[in-house]
């Protein structure tokens, strides 16, 4: 591995190339914040792609890419006159050691538990920090995503089940509400009472979705990686079935349930 030499090293290049970018390439010289967004997003879900496949090469491209926008930011920032790596840096380390007192002063932890509820409320109490609990999440994140920060985020206080096992309850409350909304959209006799019903169900099932993900979080297990693991599973099954398919010389279309349901029995048993 790099000594740490080399790593400021290969810092200060990269920030020597970007220099040299910004006066020399026309796509590079063109670029705002604004431009720029929606690529920081695409190569934020591209890293997310490859820390979910575990490909370490990958990773460390990924990282590089979103590397190069967090430099390219601070860049533009500086051109401005607002701030620069240096400060984007400093704030960084700032914050670090501010809530890390159990690190660098006298505070006592006993648990990695406890660093989180410090963390959650020292956030409160800085100058330009988040003023409300929840005021650091941000709306524009997924739904799986946002809901699991907002209840991680309320735990960090101390709101949330005293025993993980009675989350369960919770869940089953939210299936019956919704089972109730669902038969009820069934039952209807007008549209106007379907489409309230609808309504109601809507609510239901974000209830029932919001609930399940408390109890993946309770249960340590990330209900945003669970539903991408499932996704590519349901992607290759269905993708051999749709291959296995076309060999065939038949069309999906033309097959019943139970002529698919063998073939993807088959994807099963090849582990896909």
């Amino acid at each position: 591995m790099n000594t740490r030499e080399q790593k400021l090293e290969a810092f200060g290049r990269l920030l020597d190339i970007l220099d040299e970018l910004r006066v020399k390439c026309p796509w590079d010289r063109k670029q705002t914040n604004e431009s720029l967004r929606p690529q920081t997003i695409e190569e934020t879900y591209e890293l997310s792609d490859a820390i979910l496949k575990n490909d370490h090469h990958e990773i460390c491209k990924e990282l590089g890419d979103l590397l190069l926008h967090v430099v390219f930011y601070a860049k533009m920032g500086d051109e401005k006159g607002e701030f620069d790596i240096a400060d984007v840096i400093n704030h960084l380390c700032d914050k670090l050691i501010y809530r890390h007192p159990h690190v660098f002063s006298s505070t006592e932890v006993s648990s990695a538990e406890d660093v989180v509820k410090n963390w959650e409320m020292l956030k409160t109490k800085e100058k330009d920090g988040n003023k409300r609990v929840l005021s650091g999440v941000p709306e524009s994140l997924p739904s799986m995503i946002k809901a699991y920060r907002i209840q991680d985020k309320a735990r960090g206080v101390g709101f949330d089940w005293e025993q993980k096992e009675d989350v369960w309850e919770k869940v089953k409350e939210e299936e019956g509400e919704l089972e109730r909304e669902l038969r009820a959209i069934d039952a209807a006799e007008s549209d106007e009472a379907r489409n309230a019903a609808k309504d109601r169900a809507e609510d239901e099932l974000g209830d029932m979705i919001f609930a399940l993900v408390n109890a993946g979080r309770l249960y340590k297990l990330n209900p945003d990686t669970a539903l991408e693991k499932t996704c590519a599973k349901f992607r290759r099954r269905f993708t051999y079935l749709e291959e296995h398919t076309i060999r065939q010389g038949r069309d999906l279309k033309d097959m019943t349930l139970a002529q698919m349901d063998e073939i993807w029995d088959e994807a099963k048993k090849l582990g896909l």
